[in-house]
């Protein structure tokens, strides 16, 4: 454990979507960046628009403009409270992004930004979700799965060995490929789907429980 109780950054981890993955002593063995050129789209549609959107960069989130759906990142989800870049130029200067998440009501990221956005990106990128009112883009070929098994090929572990627990449709992957995958009773109908055990909710402790039951 690292400081005030938080796993360490130095551990073995998959971060973001899979598009960050840290080996043993914390190493950095892949990293994959979005296509700049869905970058750019994606944030003159945010502006046209007022989609409110949040690029992820590493432990850094930016973003075009204040908005309360954007605060509600760092105050509920605890991701690192967005900078407010002065321009989209300003935006795709500052860092490479990994992925990008648009906000919105859960009716317009179904009927309006998914979409429009899975017939945009085409085979440059990945449109995901892991709830409702969010829309994820992330690079082609790229997910939890897909990270979590380059990871355990780093460290020599089958994936008859892990237990995967997850919600959202971007954890399906990562279920799929755990000898055990556990879905939250919360989760998407079709994560659970895939789920070798559908679990407590995330307000019982589902994953608490989870690992209680089944890891110890």
């Amino acid at each position: 454990m690292g400081k005030d109780g938080i796993v360490s950054e130095f551990s073995p981890g998959v971060f973001l979507q899979g598009l960050l993955i840290y080996g043993r002593q914390g190493r950095e063995i892949f990293r994959r960046n979005l296509d700049p050129n869905v970058c750019s789209e994606a944030c003159l549609f945010s502006l046209e628009h007022n989609v409110p959107l949040v690029a992820f960069s590493n432990d850094r989130c930016l973003t075009l403009f204040d908005h309360p759906l954007v605060d509600s990142l760092h105050a509920i989800y605890k991701e690192p409270k967005a900078e407010v870049m002065t321009s989209v130029e300003h935006l795709l200067a500052a860092a490479d992004i990994q992925k990008l998440i648009f906000i919105d009501t859960a009716d317009r990221v179904a009927d309006v930004l998914r979409p429009y956005w899975s017939e945009a990106t085409g085979d440059h990128a990945n449109v995901v979700q892991a709830v409702p009112d969010m829309l994820e883009i992330v690079p082609l070929g790229t997910s939890k799965g897909s990270g979590v098994k380059l990871l355990l090929d780093h460290l020599g572990v089958t994936s008859k060995e892990i237990m995967a627990i997850g919600d959202g449709e971007n954890d399906m992957e990562m279920l799929e490929l755990a000898s055990l995958g556990i879905a939250l009773s919360n989760g998407s109908e079709k994560t659970k789907a895939v789920a070798d055990v559908v679990g407590a909710s995330n307000d019982e402790d589902g994953v608490a429980d989870a690992i209680y039951r089944y890891a110890f």
